[in-house]
């Protein structure tokens, strides 16, 4: 069995994450591709993770991307996660991950609306609201989750939850109709009106939106796919890996695995996965820094982490597995950052990296303040870290 080291596996970070600074991507498309896609829960994430890959690249450029162009789409998908996907990629992600979403999702909306008796037949009310969200948006409109509640009195409506408890509430049910859509690929995230670290998103429907309809994929081919992308930017990765990453079952992977004759690679920590024609070592990088933000889908990128965080993890990520801002230095992670109250870039480091790295990534730190013009960017899952800063 071939023998990946960990220093391998750091070099093609480095290449195939486009974060050494001769393989920086010439657009946020470029960029997003290399990374099969962009982590897009916390919406400031999308952007800089994409100031890190690509040269020069401004928020305009990022914009023009999602919302002129559309060669980017945001997608609820793996694990429940909003992405930035190519629009090819997009196609697949619907068959191969965000389908099983939807159906996980529609049972368990039906399930709690008739738990809380919202209505007597919960099963035939959220067909007839999702028929009426896609009458509304058939003619290509967008709307806002207000617009269509305005529209389509079956998304109004809320659930008690955790009654008498102080975490208690109520949740409303229009925006989990949303959600079952989306993941489904019957609507998309459209026009943000919003900061771009924000979400202000409105709604359209998927084919108004990109101007044509999406590609049906069977669901096990664009598994298949979806594995053999991640292995091209990630790998070589281990089944569990891959598992999270796609958000589906051993027996889903180790199918995918079998159908692109992936190869045994022995790791440090354990066994492994390239594809067959990805065997050959790559090339050394010259030493590279890199502030990644809060859950960068490099940092997020697999399940077992310790071949490049070492141990730091209670320090940079919650007990739910969410990883704040961070600094990476040839490879590895080596502290976080955060911004000061002026919006200054500040730098944390728990590992001794040397002088010479110090300079690079105070440079970077610099870059990205001027970068930021004064705006901070406060993110959903701070670092434990900061969370006191």
């Amino acid at each position: 069995m071939q023998t990946i080291s960990t220093a391998e596996r750091q070099r093609r970070l480095a290449t195939r994450h486009r974060l050494a600074p001769s393989h920086l991507a010439d657009s946020p498309l470029e960029a997003a591709a290399s990374m099969v896609c962009l982590h897009g829960t916390d919406p400031a994430t999308i952007y800089l993770s994409a100031w890190a890959r690509v040269r020069n690249m401004s928020v305009a450029d990022l914009d023009r991307a999602l919302y002129d162009d559309r060669t980017l789409v945001k997608h609820l998908a793996m694990r429940r996660t909003i992405f930035v996907f190519p629009r090819d990629t997009f196609a697949l992600s619907i068959a191969g991950s965000s389908q099983r979403v939807a159906e996980t999702e529609r049972a368990r909306l039906i399930r709690e609306v008739e738990k809380a008796g919202l209505y007597d037949d919960p099963e035939r009310w959220l067909d007839e609201a999702s028929a009426q969200v896609r009458e509304f948006m058939s003619d290509g409109k967008e709307a806002t989750l207000k617009e269509l509640r305005a529209a389509i009195p079956l998304l109004d409506g809320s659930m008690v939850y955790g009654e008498g408890r102080t975490w208690g509430g109520k949740v409303a049910v229009g925006p989990r109709v949303l959600t079952t859509l989306s993941a489904a690929g019957d609507i998309v995230r459209s026009s943000n009106s919003g900061h771009w670290r924000l979400s202000r998103n409105s709604w359209s429907a998927t084919g108004a939106w990109l101007g044509s309809d999406v590609d049906v994929h069977e669901r096990e081919a664009a598994e298949q796919k979806l594995v053999e992308l991640w292995l091209r930017a990630f790998g070589p990765g281990t089944e569990t890996d891959i598992k999270w990453w796609l958000g589906s079952t051993l027996t889903a992977v180790r199918r995918s695995l079998r159908a692109l004759r992936a190869v045994e690679v022995e790791l440090d920590g354990g066994t492994g996965y390239l594809l067959p024609d990805d065997l050959e070592a790559t090339p050394a990088v010259e030493p590279w820094g890199a502030l990644l933000p809060s859950l960068d889908p490099t940092t997020m990128g697999w399940f077992d982490r310790d071949w490049y965080l070492g141990p730091h993890r209670s320090q940079l990520f919650d007990t739910n597995g969410n990883a704040g801002p961070t600094i990476w230095w040839d490879g590895r992670i080596v502290g976080g950052w955060t911004q000061d109250d002026d919006a200054a870039v500040v730098l944390q480091f728990l590992d001794e990296v040397g002088s010479d790295a110090r300079a690079v990534l105070d440079r970077q730190a610099e870059t990205l303040t001027e970068w930021l013009g004064g705006t901070r960017v406060l993110p959903r899952f701070p670092s434990p870290l900061f969370k006191t800063s």
